[in-house]
């Protein structure tokens, strides 16, 4: 019904009744399924709880509830975890040919700040590129590029380790730090500079990190990690 300091201030104002009586002002310990808690005479329910997993998602799966081609998607993943309640939806997307941290929700305010370029929320990758970009290239990325759909803000890139061939001109791994979401952004702004994605991995979004959850493992996410994404997201402060 209200923020934490919003309900301070009605339970301040006497508004707020538990079991008709005025909660004292220290404090007062509820049971949700025992006392009943009124507002101005209305009687206040809490909220049926939403659910947030967190999936690293393997090469080749699709991140969307349903695909018309009958193709394996991240909902096939989490199996019955995704038909219970209401119905959980990816945040954000990951390419099929992208791996890495995804989170999947009900809570669609939630999902809605972390997706929006307003909030900022970093999103990590470690992606391996063809050949081994210059102090030129990652000072360009660092600036932002220019993309057909305009520039990008800029990004933190640094080079995590530089693998050289005889045959080639070598590769590079990346890690990238951005917070927007356009379509495939991080391999058109490396294709930008000159080189091409062979393998992109998101680690990071906002607060979380994949850790050691294997490819195709899920878990649900912790209070304290959805406490965390929250604050990201300025939601406890409304």
């Amino acid at each position: 019904m209200a923020s934490r300091r919003a309900a301070d201030a009605l339970i301040a104002s006497g508004s707020v009744r538990v079991n008709g009586v005025p909660p004292p002002a220290t404090g007062l310990l509820i049971d949700p399924d025992r006392d009943a808690v009124t507002v101005d005479g209305r009687v206040v329910k809490p909220p049926s709880a939403h659910r947030y997993l967190m999936l690293n998602k393997p090469l080749g799966v699709i991140t969307t509830a349903k695909d018309e081609a009958a193709r394996s998607t991240v909902l096939d993943i989490v199996g019955e975890e995704g038909k219970h309640g209401h119905r959980l939806f990816p945040v954000g997307r990951l390419d099929a040919d992208s791996t890495g941290l995804l989170v999947l929700t009900d809570d669609g305010d939630l999902a809605y700040r972390l997706t929006h370029p307003r909030y900022k929320v970093a999103k990590e990758y470690v992606v391996t590129v063809a050949g081994v970009p210059s102090i030129r290239d990652l000072e360009a990325l660092r600036h932002g590029v220019k993309l057909e759909d305009g520039m990008t803000a800029p990004a933190e890139v640094d080079v995590v380790r530089v693998t050289t061939g005889s045959r080639d001109a070598g590769r590079a791994d990346l890690r990238v730090v951005i917070r927007e979401g356009r379509h495939r952004q991080v391999r058109r702004m490396l294709e930008a500079v000159g080189h091409k994605t062979v393998a992109l991995k998101r680690t990071a979004f906002g607060p979380l990190r994949l850790g050691r959850l294997k490819i195709s493992g899920w878990r649900r996410l912790a209070p304290a990690e959805v406490a965390a994404l929250r604050r990201a997201t300025g939601l406890d402060e409304r």
